[in-house]
């Protein structure tokens, strides 16, 4: 396996794959943590550490797994880590378990993680989706940092609680309420895609082929493709 390959899975959250900016994943704690600079690093390192994890151990395992049980098996698999990262958390970082509250917990259903489960580390070896949770991670993390700087220094005239003396009198308080962030959220994905001139993502097809739910599915789509009910 080539180092290049390797560091392209690494980047690839980062950049191609941003799940935040380029995917539109985890838009709730994305959205509801970078209020503040603190919280949004904490939820993004708290997310990486469990996406990590969660995709060597689920790696280890895909040979094991069985087919028909693999969501739920993932789901406790990260539960499990979702439930150490929290007590840790808990112990020894009290104000940052208490501005992230219930969506420390969530961590458990983000479809970011889930979806790196289900269409990455249980499909590679263990280095590779090791690297593939760290690129991730790092993209959700660097992604909502700079979300959370935009509406605190702007919106509370601080940084990560520290005051800005000369933007004290210049705040724009709309950037710090859900409006604001939704604000902030859009002109971000906005930039990525004049960045990029619209070049991620790009998704050739949105047929049901491939989908993991595609026999259960009842959908005219799935029935047209003749998969079998």
């Amino acid at each position: 396996m080539s180092k290049n390959s390797n560091l392209s899975v690494l980047l690839n959250g980062i950049i191609k794959e941003n799940p935040v900016l380029v995917l539109i994943l985890g838009t709730c704690p994305t959205l509801a943590t970078t209020g503040t600079v603190d919280g949004a690093l904490g939820m993004g390192l708290a997310a990486l550490a469990v996406l990590v994890c969660s995709n060597v151990f689920i790696s280890l395992l895909r040979n094991v797994i069985p087919e028909t049980m693999r969501i739920p098996c993932y789901i406790v698999i990260i539960a499990g880590f979702v439930t150490v990262v929290k007590m840790i958390v808990q112990a020894y970082l009290p104000d940052l378990y208490a501005t992230l509250g219930v969506y420390l917990d969530l961590i458990t259903v983000n479809c970011i993680i889930l979806g790196r489960a289900e269409m990455f580390a249980g499909k590679n070896p263990v280095i590779r989706s090791a690297l593939d949770g760290v690129g991730m991670g790092l993209g959700f993390t660097l992604s909502l940092v700079v979300m959370a700087t935009i509406r605190e220094v702007f919106g509370s005239g601080s940084f990560a609680g520290y005051e800005i003396p000369f933007m004290q009198e210049y705040t724009i308080a709309f950037l710090t309420k859900a409006p604001g962030g939704l604000l902030v959220y859009g002109l971000l994905i906005a930039l990525i895609y004049v960045v990029t001139k619209g070049a991620f993502p790009k998704k050739k097809s949105f047929s049901c082929e491939g989908c993991p739910n595609a026999s259960n599915c009842y959908t005219p789509n799935c029935a047209e493709k003749g998969v079998e009910n």
